[in-house]
Order: structure tokens, then C-alpha cells, then sequence
């Protein structure tokens, strides 16, 4: 870390290309009674090089717009193993899904298969639909990612969803053939996809009822990461539960997709800081460093943990547990936050470190998914940079942005009326 920031330098988010192979083989291990197309979610972590790395493992690719789709298939991921969702797709973008191929696209609401229907007649050309469909269940996650409740804006609910097929099942071109359920993000125990899928088992017997067959199901993801703290369920335990459930309807022909985007990506990646300053106000330390919330913006929008320890501590500490911490001796509690003029500038709170100093380097565990993807320029800031590391290789894949990065698309002035 000390000669990636010596090169890079920070903010920087380091990836670990053994660990995302890692979890993406053990996803693909514990589901392998399904074979399931497994759809990395590329909204997780969007570099070409991350996407590069696990297209050469036989991943497909979840996107939700059409920039994801362009970046998948650049990546060597054809649009036919690509699944799109997403509630506000545009007409360019279905066109261009449909043009390239798409393996499969997710309907959000009766508008949008109207348009959707519209647009392939109009192009003549067939692709296969999933309707997303809201089991109504607590994910017992953020409210902010909490999709599978019935009042939400995401997909249809069970009711709707029977009525759904009955209007709009027999469509020329746009095939409406599949289900596709996401109850959010992340899912720290089993239960929540035992019922959603036993709701969702049940719409399929009546929907056999009404003569429907249903060829596809995406099962979604939103399967937990480890962040430091030992809650998240394992890929065999979550398979061990969804599987006895689904395997029935893998007997009768139906195809599945998964899409697990931080189960794979977040704790192969950190985020490399700088300690810019230190100083105390009242009863209160704080280490102002490099980056804050426009690196990592999760600490702040969800009030998510991420575990932060020095690369080289001052007094030798090794990493503790995090529920060890505030019992070690030679700690301070020690707000860890950003350059930026917000009180929500932060990426720690009163969190128990060893005494940090100007240049210290530290670095902010579980970091590798929705961190570079949320990042932003506020205030100006340019874009982090992005390494990834390989064995002995050590690459950088993302330059740094610059400031002049940032004024480029400014400076032509175009009158338009």
C-alpha cells in the first residue's frame, strides 16, 4: 500500500483481482444444482479492468442503463448475456438494448412494456422480458435499498402481477416469458428470499393456472458482504436456502440469472487515504484527510461501517476486530473525515484508532463496491484513482482525474436557441 500510494497516490481504491475471482467461483459453486447465469451487477463496481476480470470467469452482466450495457460489452460480455432492469429506461436506450441483442430485459410497469412493445414492433425485432414483480417483503436493510415492498418504485406487486400477464403475454415481440424479483441490498440473513420466493412460486402455479409458463426467473442479488463485522451469511448458506425452494422449476426447464454485485466486489477493494491534518475541538479528534464523502459516499448516505486502520501504525498495532477495538490500549476515539464543507463529510465517527499524523496513510476496508460508482465531484474534486492488483502486477486502471478533466466539457460554449 505505502508504494501504491508512493506512485498513485491518494485517494486511490485498490482491488484485489484474486479476491473478486474468489467470490464470484464460490457464488458460482453454491448455485451450481441451478446453473444459474451469473449477472455481476455491474452498478457495484463499473471499471473495465473489474468487468475484464470477471467476464474472463464466464460472467454475464446486470445493467440498468445504457452506459452499463456499452461498458459490459466492451469489457467482452455479449448483450445476450447481459440482463437489463431499471425503472426509467429511454427510448434510445431500449432501441439500443434491442439492436445489440439483450439477453434479457426486465419490465418495471405496464407503461413501460407498452413502450417497450411499441418499440419492437417498430424495429421487428424479439426479445425476452421478465416481469419484476414486489413479494412484499422486509429486507430488513437501509430504507434507501429496500426494493421488494409493495410501495415502492420498483416493479409490480403479486396482485397486479397475474392481471399483468393476462393483458400483455401474448405480444409479438416483446416476449414476456420471465420473472425477475430484487428485495434490496444488503440482505444480511436468509428468511426475507425464502418468503419472496415461496410468494413468488406460488404466482407461477397460478399463473400455470391461467396457461402462462414461465421459461426464466432472475433471482436478483443483494446478497450481504462482509464488512469487517461477521453478519454476512456465507454464498452456500444463502444457497442452502433459496435451493430447495427453486430446484423444482429448474427440473421443469426454467432458466435462472443471478446478480451479485457487492457479494463480489466490496471487500475486494480499499480505499487508500492521506491524513491531511490533525486537531481536537473540545472533547472531539479528528484526522482530515484526502477524501471523504465524494470517495466514499456509503458512511454518510446509509450511516454504513466501514473498518479503517493505518497501513503502518505508530505504535505497531496490528488490525483488531471490530468488536476488540475499543478495548485495545494505546487507541484514541478519532473522527476519520473529508475535505469537503459538509458536516456529513465523514467517513468514521468516535472511531477507537492508534494517534495518527500528518502523511499517515490509512485505509478503508470493504471499499470496493458502491465506492467509485457513487464517487463525485463536489466542490471540484477530481475523481480518485483506480488500481488493480494481480498477483505480483500492479496496474493502475483508472487515472486520476485532474482539474482540467474537470472544466473540459465547460469550455465550448454551444448556442442552442
Amino acid at each position: 500500500m505505502r508504494e501504491i500510494a508512493r506512485t498513485a497516490g491518494t485517494p486511490t481504491f485498490v482491488y484485489s483481482s484474486a479476491t473478486l475471482g474468489g467470490h464470484f467461483d464460490r457464488l458460482k459453486e453454491a448455485f451450481a444444482p441451478l446453473d444459474p447465469l451469473l449477472c455481476y451487477s455491474v452498478k457495484s463496481c463499473a471499471n473495465l479492468s473489474v468487468l475484464r476480470t470477471l467476464a474472463a470467469r464466464g460472467a454475464g452482466m446486470d445493467v440498468v442503463s445504457i452506459g452499463e450495457l456499452q461498458r459490459a460489452v466492451e469489457a467482452g460480455v455479449p448483450a445476450s448475456h447481459c440482463v437489463y432492469a431499471g425503472v426509467g429506461k429511454r427510448d434510445d436506450e431500449i432501441i439500443a438494448a434491442l439492436e445489440a441483442g439483450i439477453g434479457l430485459l426486465n419490465i418495471e410497469s405496464e407503461a413501460e412494456f407498452e413502450n417497450v412493445s411499441r418499440l419492437a414492433g417498430q424495429l421487428r425485432i424479439s426479445v425476452r422480458c421478465a416481469l419484476r414483480i414486489n413479494p412484499d417483503v422486509d429486507p430488513k436493510t437501509h430504507r434507501y435499498t429496500s426494493t421488494g415492498k409493495k410501495e415502492t418504485k420498483f416493479g409490480v406487486d403479486l396482485e397486479r402481477a397475474r392481471r399483468f400477464f393476462q393483458k400483455y403475454g401474448q405480444d409479438a415481440f416483446a416476449k414476456l416469458e420471465g420473472l425477475h424479483l430484487h428485495i434490496g441490498s444488503p440482505i444480511y440473513t436468509v428468511e426475507p428470499y425464502v418468503e419472496a420466493l415461496t410468494k413468488t412460486c406460488a404466482l407461477i402455479d397460478e399463473l400455470a393456472m391461467d396457461g402462462v409458463t414461465i421459461r426464466s426467473i432472475d433471482l436478483g442479488g443483494g446478497f450481504g458482504a462482509d464488512y469487517e463485522s461477521d453478519q454476512s451469511p456465507s454464498a452456500m448458506d444463502y444457497a442452502d436456502a433459496i435451493l430447495p425452494i427453486v430446484l423444482p422449476l429448474k427440473q421443469r426447464g426454467v432458466q435462472f440469472f443471478l446478480e451479485p454485485g457487492r457479494s463480489i466486489a466490496a471487500n475486494a477493494g480499499v480505499l487508500l487515504l492521506s491524513v491531511l491534518y490533525t486537531k481536537q475541538s473540545g472533547e472531539k479528534r479528528f484526522a482530515i484527510c484526502d477524501a471523504g464523502m465524494n470517495a466514499l459516499l456509503r458512511p454518510s448516505h446509509y450511516g454504513s461501517f466501514h473498518f479503517v486502520w493505518p497501513v503502518q501504525p505508530s505504535n505497531g498495532l496490528v488490525p483488531p476486530t471490530r468488536s476488540s477495538t475499543l478495548a485495545m490500549p494505546g487507541l484514541l476515539a478519532q473522527d476519520i473525515v473529508g475535505p469537503l464543507c459538509e458536516s456529513g463529510d465523514f467517513l468514521a465517527l468516535d472511531r477507537s484508532l492508534p494517534p495518527l499524523s500528518r502523511g499517515d496513510l490509512l485505509a478503508v476496508f470493504t471499499a470496493g463496491a458502491y465506492g467509485m460508482s457513487m464517487a463525485s465531484r463536489y466542490n471540484s474534486s477530481p475523481l480518485p484513482a483506480e488500481v488493480l492488483v494481480t498477483g505480483g502486477r500492479v496496474a493502475l486502471i483508472r487515472e486520476r482525474e485532474t482539474v482540467e478533466d474537470l472544466m473540459e466539457h465547460e469550455r465550448h460554449v454551444t448556442v442552442l436557441l
